[in-house]
């Protein structure tokens, strides 16, 4: 059994697991913005930060943050395919949760550490992944390329506890006033019927 496999496995065995909900790993800069804007969304029934596309062992905050793992600093999200789907899923992506037109960084956060991907874990996703990129590309929906990577799910390390819904738990750290709370408002604002109507416990 690979390494992948075997998390998969672990992921399958957890207690309550529904066997609709789906998982989608997507990675846009900074883990505690794209936490912030998916948590907000009607279907979506868990979001998880943490670090994919490298190895275990380096797979802590500390190390990451200096560039040098090939981890991406990502989101799992767990969502119910028949509240929303996984194209809804990268609409938001692409629209709110950051800028994919920038490579290695996002803002000021600069780094492969927040680089622009979205990891897939079958066909399908791939393929919707590239049809959205086509079709935002082919409407010029972005003044610049897009850059993300699309690329076959890794193993998904889930970061270190303090992590955990961090921007709501944080609201005045001046980081999440200036770059998670206007993506949230965006979203709010954009797409306000596909809100949640309470949030994620």
């Amino acid at each position: 059994m690979t390494e992948h496999d075997s998390v998969a496995s672990q992921d399958a065995a957890r207690p309550g697991c529904d066997a609709d909900i789906e998982t989608a790993v997507l990675a846009g800069g900074c883990f505690w913005c794209v936490e912030a804007v998916f948590r907000e969304l009607q279907g979506v029934v868990k979001v998880e930060s943490g670090y994919c596309g490298g190895t275990r062992e380096t797979a802590d905050y500390y190390q990451v943050c200096t560039g040098r793992t090939d981890h991406a600093e990502a989101v799992r999200i767990s969502y119910d395919p028949r509240e929303i789907r996984y194209e809804d899923l990268l609409e938001v992506f692409f629209t709110v949760a950051h800028d994919p037109t920038q490579k290695d960084r996002q803002g000021n956060d600069r780094g492969r550490q927040y680089r622009s991907a979205i990891f897939c874990a079958d066909e399908r996703q791939r393929v919707a992944a590239k049809a959205a990129i086509e079709r935002l590309t082919r409407d010029q929906v972005f003044a610049d390329p897009i850059v993300t990577e699309v690329v076959r799910l890794s193993p998904f390390y889930p970061a270190e506890p303090y992590h955990d819904n961090y921007a709501a738990c944080h609201p005045d750290q001046p980081y999440i006033v200036h770059v998670a709370a206007p993506k949230v408002a965006k979203l709010r604002h954009r797409f306000a019927p596909r809100l949640r109507r309470q949030p994620l416990p």
